[in-house]
């Protein structure tokens, strides 16, 4: 279980929400929202920033300090520098990843943006995640807002869920139905065979 899951959904959306409503006053939305995809890829490279960010160890002060340098090398927006803060004052920082995606996902639901989550066995490259949302937006005629998540389960292929639809193109379900077949398969020639016997 990840830190953020263990903040409620309610709280990561009331965060986001707050932050949604001071970029969009601000016009600074983009940038923001770049920010926010920075430091989510940096928590996500780095394991010395992810236990700085989610240690319940560390002080207000060692973690703002942290933030502050980080975001002075990154030169983040002020509102997003002032948002990080806010975080840490409320010992909310390790629930930064969660609130990260529910601010994205605010940001598409208010442009109208279809909300893609895409299920891989492997991770894909930043080319692959583009092309592949190009693709649905080229079908869909529409932008959406893809996540991505890497379930080695699948095996292979992908699993696309669009709002409430989903379409499992997955090895793993290729070979449930090819099981299934088979059994069925199997029944029609123990029947056939047991009539040829009668």
């Amino acid at each position: 279980m990840t830190s953020s899951t263990l903040v409620s959904s309610v709280v990561l959306a009331r965060y986001a929400g707050a932050l949604v409503d001071l970029a969009e006053k601000a016009k600074s939305v983009d940038k923001v929202k770049k920010d926010l995809a920075d430091i989510d890829a940096m928590i996500g490279v780095s394991e010395d920033l992810a236990r700085a960010i989610t240690s319940p160890l560390l002080s207000r002060a060692e973690q703002a300090q942290i933030i502050a340098d980080l975001s002075k090398k990154a030169k983040f927006d002020k509102l997003t520098q002032n948002f990080l803060g806010v975080l840490i004052n409320n010992r909310r920082l390790n629930a930064l990843s969660g609130v990260i995606k529910a601010f994205n996902a605010q940001v598409s639901a208010r442009a109208g943006e279809v909300s893609v989550r895409v299920e891989t066995a492997v991770k894909m490259s930043a080319a692959q995640e583009k092309s592949f949302q190009k693709k649905i937006e080229d079908a869909l005629g529409r932008g959406v807002s893809m996540t991505s998540e890497v379930v080695p389960e699948i095996i292979g292929g992908t699993i696309v869920t669009i709002g409430s639809y989903m379409v499992d193109d997955s090895v793993r379900r290729k070979l449930e139905r090819l099981n299934v077949a088979l059994k069925s398969r199997s029944n029609q020639n123990a029947v056939q065979n047991l009539k040829e016997v009668v």
